[in-house]
């Protein structure tokens, strides 16, 4: 077998089987386990690969400039589509969201970070030659990650979110970069309202 096809398998398995197997077993914990195992080992192997860029400043200031755009255009929109979930947690379950706001940086982020664009764009650098081949596989793979949540919005909005942190990681190849910019739009869709689109319980539960 050659390296390339072995490769191709092995990312086959890694970013297509994993979701599926998730889903089929239904398991919240499996899911918080296959997400860090898959990423400490992620790290545990390429942790001498891995870039330690500088962040400089105008890196910083364009993710909040981002932010400052995208950030009320999703507000508006999750008013405008959900109004009777806008703003839900901040007003029915203040507590859980702060910790929601959080634990989900700490427990989430670094972990798919790690796997959808540190790892892959090292793991797979043999096949993924291009920085649009990067960009677009690490938006589809983890778009098709969160088909877990079985709803569309949870799938258009994080393929979204994956083309522009691959974006910016391709840029600048900074994993504290690409996770403070994830948990700056995760931390929101779950204040605005939309993250029960990402709430495995209720997914699960009806699916």
């Amino acid at each position: 077998m050659t390296k390339q096809l072995y490769l191709r398998l092995e990312m086959l398995l890694l970013f297509c089987g994993g979701p599926l197997l998730i889903l089929a077993i239904r398991r919240p914990f499996i899911l918080f386990a296959t997400l860090w195992v898959g990423a400490l080992i992620a790290f545990l192997t390429l942790r001498h690969q891995l870039p330690n860029p500088h962040q400089p400043r105008r890196e910083i200031r364009a993710i909040f400039l981002r932010f400052a755009v995208f950030a009320p255009l999703l507000t508006v929109g999750a008013w405008w589509l959900w109004p009777a979930y806008f703003l839900e947690l901040p007003r029915n379950k203040p507590g859980f969201w702060l910790l929601i706001l959080l634990l989900y940086p700490l427990l989430s982020v670094w972990p798919q970070e790690m796997l959808y664009r540190a790892f892959l764009f090292r793991r797979y650098r043999l096949l993924l030659n291009t920085a649009s081949a990067r960009i677009m596989t690490s938006a589809a793979a983890f778009g098709f990650a969160h088909v877990i949540f079985l709803n569309w919005i949870a799938i258009v909005l994080t393929t979204a979110g994956g083309a522009l942190f691959a974006l910016d990681y391709e840029r600048h190849r900074s994993l504290r970069l690409s996770c403070l910019e994830h948990s700056l739009y995760g931390c929101l869709i779950f204040t605005i309202g939309m993250g029960r689109f990402f709430y495995t319980g209720a997914a699960w539960h009806h699916g």
